[in-house]
């Protein structure tokens, strides 16, 4: 009976990948792709991190799933909410793997926190894992009981690396433990792969696309990637074993960063209040260059310590307002639309909807930089979501797809509509990485293009499970062996998350930017 490791290598693609393999710099991968199925990807918009891992996950587009990014806007409300794992709704390819009797085990997964009980094991990871600001959470991250403090004395197990990266200018004690990381991660889930007898382990390395926002193609994205390539050879020579490396998106070198809010206050679509945050942002006073001083004195936890949440919240970023503090700068009932970063705007309903989207959309087309037309496409929701959630409160309106090279940041009150790169040097891409190999995997060679809903169709397949009747993806022919995807009733999905987990969750996304 084979067994299956999937290693997710978020924001990898081939365009990143394929020099160092040419140039022999990742001998193990350059080994695997011989012998194997693999395909560049296309996530669903927008290719970020919420909701892309649980697009892999559950084979849904997001319209299915009930997150659309990090955010749920609801100007009808006039709410703004921080997401996290429990407002997904809906059931994933573990569980229907164990549905059908075999262990799986999850480790180090974004938008799986806060964590639930399967069979197996599951180790909660990637941004949203947290507690309080720009510190590492402490407990409470896996399930069962117990198992995170099994991890933490026999592997000195961290969701988070201690000192955390938050900018390109930190390249030594901030890279050096996120690679201790990335091989702390492979080594918890290949032993749980062994120790608790599953037939499926996945693992996310999430930190590689921390160090690609940071430093694109430099060396120290170069050395994680080193690293993985070290695994990749170990767990190639398991015996039984298929082996599947995917990623949630792509990544690319910035070139524009586009301030999308600004563009519509610029535009007549929103209007403007002031705010305290916007007086000291005048004087020069934000988060990065507080946190920057903060970590120069060494004391980064004693003022998330001291200084009050409320008064945390008050000191902006330099890219203006983030999350909920956006509609405190913003005059709803003259304004038009509000956007998300990377993708997702919402129209408010107090205005003709459809007018203003048919404007809207017109006037988004025609914006451009001296590279070209700022977005490749500029969608009704209806056009790239489908499923009961596209008509519920939190959806979008209208979702672009950012040219790659385009950061579409939704700072309020920067004043800036367009510029050079700001924090990031690479930005999140539609086009990832799938590749196959192993007993159950045909070893087909390069495939066309595939979508990254088809996955999670194609390993409940090679590991003879039927496929769900909800899934959006297909089953991709690489599966060994003649027999014909069967097909089966989805799983009810009942699950609350029982517990308010925004909080410490919006401050590590500023920190690492994903809020940027």
């Amino acid at each position: 009976m084979s067994r299956t490791v999937v290693v997710g290598l978020d924001g990898s693609n081939w365009d990143l990948l394929e020099p160092w393999i040419d140039g022999g710099d990742l001998p193990n991968l350059a080994a695997l792709r011989e012998e194997s199925a693999y395909a560049e990807t296309e996530s669903c918009l927008p290719p970020v991190t919420f909701p892309n891992w649980k697009c892999y996950s559950a084979g849904k587009n997001p319209g299915k799933l009930g997150v659309f990014w990090f955010e749920r806007v609801d100007l009808e409300a006039g709410t703004i909410d921080v997401t996290n794992g429990g407002d997904f709704e809906t059931p994933e390819i573990w569980d229907y793997l164990t549905d059908e009797g075999k262990r799986a085990g999850v480790v180090n997964m974004p938008t799986m926190y806060p964590p639930r009980d399967i069979d197996g094991p599951i180790v909660a990871g990637g941004p949203d894992a947290v507690e309080g600001e720009y510190r590492s959470i402490d407990g409470g991250y896996a399930t069962p009981d117990g198992l995170a403090e099994e991890l933490e004395e026999r592997f000195d197990y961290r969701v988070h690396p201690d000192p955390l990266l938050s900018s390109n200018e930190e390249t030594g004690a901030e890279v050096d433990a996120i690679l201790e990381l990335l091989d702390t991660r492979l080594e918890v889930a290949t032993t749980l792969l062994e120790e608790e007898d599953l037939e499926f382990v996945h693992v996310t390395l999430f930190y590689l696309n921390v160090l690609q926002h940071f430093f694109w193609n430099d060396e120290p994205t170069k050395r994680a990637y080193e690293v993985v390539d070290e695994w990749v050879g170990r767990i190639a020579d398991m015996e039984d074993t298929n082996l599947v490396l995917m990623s949630d998106h792509g990544c690319g070198p910035t070139t524009t960063e586009f301030y999308i809010n600004e563009w519509l206050a610029e535009n007549g679509y929103q209007a403007r209040e002031r705010t305290v945050d916007g007086a000291l942002q005048r004087v020069g006073l934000d988060r990065e260059h507080a946190l920057a001083v903060a970590k120069r004195l060494g004391a980064v936890d004693l003022l998330a310590t001291l200084v009050p949440e409320r008064i945390q919240k008050l000191v902006p970023q330099s890219a203006g307002l983030k999350r909920d503090r956006k509609l405190d700068a913003v005059d709803l009932d003259r304004t038009r639309a509000v956007a998300s970063g990377q993708g997702p705007i919402y129209l408010n309903p107090a205005f003709d909807r459809e007018a203003v989207r048919e404007e809207l959309i017109a006037d988004l087309e025609a914006v451009t930089d001296e590279h070209g037309p700022i977005f490749d496409g500029v969608y009704r929701a209806e056009e790239v979501y489908e499923g009961r959630f596209l008509d519920e409160p939190g959806a979008p309106d209208v979702v672009v797809d950012q040219r790659d090279g385009v950061h579409v940041n939704d700072g309020i009150g920067g004043g800036t509509v367009r510029s050079g790169p700001d924090r990031w040097r690479a930005e999140n891409t539609r086009n990832g990485l799938f590749l196959a190999s192993g007993p159950d995997f045909e070893a087909a060679g390069r495939l066309d293009r595939i979508s990254i809903l088809d996955m999670a169709p194609t390993l409940l397949t090679a590991a003879g499970c039927a496929v769900p009747s909800d899934m959006d993806g297909e089953v991709l022919p690489i599966v060994a062996g003649d027999s014909e995807p069967e097909t089966r009733e989805p799983i009810a999905w009942d699950r609350a998350s029982g517990e308010d987990v925004t909080a410490g969750v919006e401050d590590r996304l500023t920190q690492l930017g994903y809020m940027e």
